[in-house]
């Protein structure tokens, strides 16, 4: 988040700078399959996010020791390409940053893939950026869920991630790279839809009880758009198999 000094003006007439109103997403788009030698695999454009998730096992665990003989372990890398956005320019190899998001990815599938069904296995999630442009976190992780369905591993839900922030006193979802870097909160969400469960939650900067239960709703309610998005992805290559078939 930006100082006050310099700090752009975020909006103007009650809407944001790309025209969106305070609970709007930006465009999602998501195609099913797009990596060949993956077990499942989602392309997502996110506004101008790009990002590649894929899902490889279960396979035997290694090294052996990891391995869990009750259930399944979870490994997960994410990574953002070296062009994907300015702040990551001519930037190899994993950061501070990057381990800390692919921490949060794993936890968030650890508590929705049934592991207990895999013992001494492992099950790895990539999650590329190709281009960022904020939130690509909840991005990544609503991706890296088609991912896991489409890979057949059993879940209990599918999940899905969408951030919230506050400009001035105005709660507003799903920041742009400009409104994350000058906003007064960013609140990365996941969430299983099923019952509302709240997987992961973080927080830079502060909001008070009554525009936390707000940012809470917004993102629950622009919840049931994601998961359209999701299942749409998710149906499409058994669609166009019956299509085929069809014919």
């Amino acid at each position: 988040m930006g100082s006050t000094q310099d700090k752009p003006q975020l909006m103007i007439n009650g809407k944001r700078l790309d025209g969106r109103g305070p609970a709007d997403l930006r465009s999602i788009k998501i195609e099913p399959n797009v990596v060949k030698n993956a077990a499942g695999s989602a392309y997502i454009e996110w506004g101008k996010n790009k990002i590649i998730a894929a899902v490889h096992g279960p396979k035997e665990a290694l090294p052996k020791h990891f391995a869990d003989p009750e259930r399944a372990i979870i490994k997960c890398r994410y990574m953002m390409a070296p062009f994907s956005s300015l702040e990551e320019h001519g930037r190899t190899g994993p950061n501070r940053r990057s381990i800390e998001i692919s921490k949060v990815t794993k936890e968030v599938f650890e508590n929705v893939v049934m592991l207990e069904l895999f013992p001494n296995t492992e099950i790895d999630i990539f999650v590329e950026v190709l281009q960022g442009d904020g939130g690509t976190r909840a991005a990544g992780i609503t991706a890296a869920a088609v991912a896991m369905a489409l890979s057949g591993i059993p879940m209990t839900d599918i999940p899905y991630a969408v951030s919230a922030g506050k400009i001035g006193d105005t709660v507003v979802l799903d920041m742009d790279k400009l409104e994350d870097n000058y906003s007064d909160a960013d609140m990365p969400v996941a969430v299983k839809p099923l019952d509302n469960e709240i997987l992961l939650l973080q927080m830079d900067g502060s909001f008070t009880k009554e525009q936390l239960k707000q940012a809470i709703s917004m993102i629950t309610d622009a919840g049931k758009a994601i998961r359209e998005v999701q299942e749409k992805a998710i149906r499409k290559p058994y669609e166009q198999i019956i299509e085929k078939y069809q014919k």
